[in-house]
């Protein structure tokens, strides 16, 4: 089965590769998802770049700190979808692998590394909503198939 793929791929255009691993982070009544604002006003869940040497698992437990302060079992991995898109802030075209999980647990263990990001819990639907990628709400939704949510 293909990935699913969001954005639109441009033809002869030259794209950077960022392999990005995020989670679906559920409260524990499983009514409310955390999601993450960057500076620039957009919406993600946690997570981000895959770092040379790590692996998934060592990423996302990386990733998860410095964005939320949390640390999380990670669960069901959902799979991967690609995100084509482009960076104004940076000007440069991306693909976006993102490597898909669920948190199944977490606990809030520091503060955030990263002091200038905006972390705010959300009805399912409204993170949905929010947020930028859709490969992000792809997640959302094979989380809400997995745990029967309407």
């Amino acid at each position: 089965m293909a990935n699913p793929t969001f954005g639109e791929k441009k033809a002869n255009t030259d794209y950077v590769a960022r392999y990005g691993v995020y989670a679906v982070i559920p409260d524990a009544k499983q009514k409310q998802i955390v999601l993450v604002q960057a500076p620039n006003g957009a919406w993600f869940l946690p997570g981000g770049e895959i770092e040379a040497g790590e692996n998934h698992q060592e990423a996302l437990k990386r990733e998860l700190i410095e964005e939320l302060g949390f640390t999380a079992e990670i669960g069901t991995y959902y799979g991967q979808a690609d995100e084509y898109f482009y960076s104004r802030h940076r000007d440069t075209y991306y693909y976006n692998p993102a490597h898909l999980y669920e948190a199944t647990s977490f606990k809030e263990v520091q503060n955030p590394l990263e002091d200038f990001n905006h972390i705010a819990w959300f009805p399912i639907d409204e993170a949905i909503q929010n947020l930028k990628r859709g490969s992000h709400k792809w997640a959302i939704q094979s989380w809400k198939k997995q745990h029967k949510i309407d």
